[in-house]
């Protein structure tokens, strides 16, 4: 198997793979950082290494748990508001127990996921109709997009970039 898993084949297969490589992406991205580098503020949102784990597995509930399972907010195993308070992070977490949420929310999409076809459909108040494989495609846009984040605020920390002071 090559670098990128599944690259022909059933569409579900292929789009499922390419959802976990950017999943792990995003992991790969912050795994081995200490915890003051994963807190590091290097940009003026509220964007750190360790907050784009935490917004990846509150994404994670929002369309899987929430929209697509309609579970209720206090049935979700985690934060599943579409705010900021998706990037909070608690003084106390940490790197390790937050990469560990993220993964719990992506094996619970999985499941839920599992049980839709690629063409179910289901409206969302903001997007209209969406499909599932539409929701698979959106979380792939999601996750790389953040891998890419981290990928810079780690090269940032890396390098030695110094926090801004002024944020």
């Amino acid at each position: 198997m090559g670098t990128f898993g599944i690259t022909d084949g059933r569409e579900r297969a292929v789009i499922e793979n390419m959802l976990d490589l950017n999943r792990e992406a995003l992991i790969a991205s912050v795994r081995g950082l200490s915890e003051e580098d994963a807190r590091r503020r290097l940009v003026a949102s509220l964007t750190t290494p360790i907050s784009l784990i935490k917004h990846a597995a509150a994404a994670e509930r929002i369309w899987f748990q929430r929209f697509w399972a309609e579970l209720d907010e206090s049935e979700c195993d985690g934060y599943s508001g579409r705010d900021e308070g998706t990037f909070a992070v608690a003084d106390d977490e940490t790197l390790a127990e937050v990469i560990a949420e993220y993964e719990r929310a992506s094996q619970r999409s999985r499941e839920i996921a599992a049980r839709f076809e690629l063409d179910d459909t289901k409206d969302n108040p903001r997007e209209g109709k969406v499909s599932m494989r539409w929701t698979l495609l959106l979380m792939i846009q999601e996750f790389a997009r953040h891998a890419g984040h981290g990928d810079i605020l780690r090269e940032q920390i890396e390098k030695g970039i110094p926090e801004q002071s002024n944020l």
